[in-house]
């Protein structure tokens, strides 16, 4: 059953900004929280303020991060309410009759994270939840829904342009989860 279709659902699930933060001073998030922010930090292009949404992204990190322990085992993922025109506006990937939106933003904060790099994986705000998905085994949410399309196979002379199309990343690629059992840290 459909979270926004039951009110006892939403009213245990969905929660404000300040519950967020609080439950992340008591380390008491679970293992999957999404912080969707309202208004003028909420990065959408036609209503947001830049400098507002780095300041909100600041907190979210910097409260993480007086908690070495749960910074340790944390994956934060920044990105963007559609593009709005600002940002590259390349490939659009023929998904499905709602077709897909340009690229955006797309940060990745942790531990295992390879930093310092630009992933050109396609990906889709679907990319969260493949990752979900793939970290704790998971099956797709419904046979149809976009969780099922395959991780993108590109050339090495178009990174952008998957060869397997319609295909979304998991966003693995961005990780190095190697790193604790003997891999490079970077």
């Amino acid at each position: 059953m459909s979270i926004m279709g039951d009110p006892a659902q939403r009213a245990a699930h969905i929660k404000e900004a300040v519950d967020f933060f609080d439950e992340l001073d008591h380390r008491r998030l679970p293992a999957v929280a999404y912080l969707k922010p309202d208004s003028f930090d909420d990065g959408h292009p036609a209503s947001f303020k830049l400098n507002v949404f780095e300041a909100l992204v600041e907190r979210v990190l910097d409260k993480l991060k007086a908690h070495p322990e749960l910074f340790e085992t944390t994956a934060v993922f920044i990105t963007f309410d559609e593009g709005g025109g600002y940002w590259d506006s390349g490939f659009f990937q023929p998904i499905d009759f709602f077709g897909d939106g340009p690229r955006i933003p797309f940060i990745a904060v942790s531990k295992y994270s390879r930093g310092g790099r630009v992933v050109h994986t396609y990906y889709d705000h679907a990319s969260v939840l493949k990752f979900i998905e793939r970290n704790w085994y998971l099956k797709p949410l419904t046979s149809r829904s976009r969780d099922n399309l395959p991780n993108p196979v590109s050339a090495a002379s178009n990174p952008y342009l998957p060869l397997n199309m319609p295909a979304i990343g998991d966003l693995f690629d961005m990780f190095d989860f190697d790193r604790d059992r003997g891999g490079d840290d970077e």
